[in-house]
């Protein structure tokens, strides 16, 4: 039998009224929702007081490494390097090949290796253009000096 239940069968057996029953209810919740020191609360001002960090406790601190990696590129096909730590330079002006600068940006993100993929691709275009001119005037040169030699 709860404290309820009691109180209720204790009203109905004296001919208390109603409010008297209530009013011995809400006094019979209160007590069972109180404490270990005897205060009264309920369950929600009970559960926000247990909720976090103990008072006086600090959350950890992350520590974070700022590095920063540049890569620069030429419309001729060159790639460099460079990487900085905070403020201070680890490494400058390394060359490095366009297919390794294709792949990290593949490694990394898709967003990225679609624009790096576009400038490799207009830069080995640009190269294929060159080495054909390079030939044209090459057999020219090498016409020019079979005529030279008869």
């Amino acid at each position: 039998m709860t404290a309820d239940t009691a109180s209720e069968q204790q009203g109905e057996t004296t001919g208390e009224n109603s409010t008297t029953g209530t009013a011995t209810n809400a006094a019979s919740e209160a007590a069972a929702n109180s404490d270990s020191s005897g205060q009264a609360g309920t369950e929600g001002e009970q559960s926000t007081s247990k909720r976090g960090r103990p008072k006086g406790a600090s959350a950890k601190k992350t520590r974070t490494v700022q590095l920063t990696l540049t890569v620069t590129g030429t419309a001729d096909g060159n790639w460099q390097a460079e990487l900085k730590h905070g403020g201070t330079w680890v490494a400058r002006g390394l060359d490095v090949p366009a297919s390794a600068v294709s792949r990290a940006a593949k490694e990394l993100h898709d967003e990225l290796s679609g624009p790096i993929d576009d400038v490799i691709n207009a830069a080995r275009e640009q190269q294929q253009a060159k080495v054909a001119q390079l030939e044209a005037e090459l057999e020219q040169a090498k016409k020019a000096l079979a005529e030279l030699e008869s």
